[in-house]
């Protein structure tokens, strides 16, 4: 299949190649390159405050979401010299040098990569020791689904609610949920860690039926598995407003606790790149608080300072 020439366009005063503009990447729906480009244009002025300074992993469908797509942690040799990089963790205790997208321009060069998802650490690059966000990832197994991980996360508010912290929900854009507790004060993963593993464990006590803390895939079918471990120094999630590399162009997108609650009573959430525009133009963003609200873990004095 011939490849067109490359496009010079001006993106927020960058100057950009782009190719393939009219490429199919989603084939169900006819979505092209163009749109993904066009979709992380428009959302850049909220997402960015979510994914800026940090060392970012993507994940790449150049054929689109019908064949198979690639991870991407090293920050390509051929990228702008206007793309930033962020030395952080890499295989076998060696570190590599993420990019990282700090401006509008930066995600138009991104998805012009193809790179659909955008997975970002809980840390930023000036100090990737110290976590940001601690993030409680849900994941159901069949037959369980995104209700039942609604009905855990306001069981997880709950218990959170109770040593005096606030989280904000967004759905994952694919299977389930994921609930991030604002920190931005000094903490190390490991206290992370092992905060969202106690309250996994707690949960996984009360309702042994429903919710699981074992990251064994032979222990899931019909339970909310507690991913605790996306709090790992070297674990990414996928990032609030990003496309997912699924048939249709479905976005992790930040919701209300009002829709948790909708959900839990069996109203599925699932929101594409148009349902995502006409939100953040009704609503702004949803998720700053994540970004800006100070809250202490329990324990956290012994957590490192800055």
């Amino acid at each position: 299949m011939p490849v067109s020439k490359p496009l010079i366009s001006e993106v927020a005063g960058r100057t950009l190649k782009v190719t393939n503009l009219d490429k199919v990447l989603y084939p169900a729906c006819g979505f092209t390159k163009a749109q993904v480009i066009e979709y992380y244009v428009t959302v850049a002025p909220v997402m960015l405050t979510h994914i800026a300074d940090r060392g970012l992993t993507f994940k790449r469908w150049p054929d689109g979401v019908a064949a198979e797509p690639f991870f991407n942690k090293r920050a390509p040799g051929h990228r702008p010299e206007w793309i930033s990089t962020c030395r952080g963790p890499g295989d076998k205790g060696k570190g590599i040098d993420y990019p990282m997208l700090n401006e509008v321009a930066s995600l138009a060069w991104a998805a012009n990569l193809a790179a659909l998802e955008i997975h970002s650490p809980m840390a930023r690059c000036d100090d990737i020791d110290s976590p940001t966000i601690l993030v409680f990832d849900l994941d159901p197994g069949e037959p369980a689904t995104i209700v039942e991980c609604a009905q855990v996360a306001l069981s997880i508010r709950t218990i959170l609610a109770s040593v005096g912290l606030e989280a904000f929900g967004k759905n994952s854009g694919s299977k389930g949920l994921q609930l991030y507790v604002p920190l931005n004060t000094a903490h190390t993963h490991q206290h992370a860690q092992e905060f969202a593993l106690a309250v996994a464990q707690l949960l996984e006590k009360q309702q042994p039926e429903f919710v699981t803390s074992n990251m064994a895939k032979a222990v899931r079918p019909g339970k909310i598995f507690i991913d605790w471990s996306q709090n790992s120094r070297h674990k990414t999630t996928i990032a609030p407003y990003s496309l997912r590399g699924r048939d249709v162009p479905t976005v992790s997108t930040p919701i209300s606790w009002d829709e948790v609650s909708d959900c839990a009573d069996g109203e599925y959430l699932s929101f594409e790149a148009a349902d995502v525009i006409e939100r953040i133009d009704a609503l702004g963003d949803i998720f700053a608080p994540v970004a800006t609200l100070e809250q202490v873990l329990p324990g956290a004095k012994q957590a490192n300072p800055r």
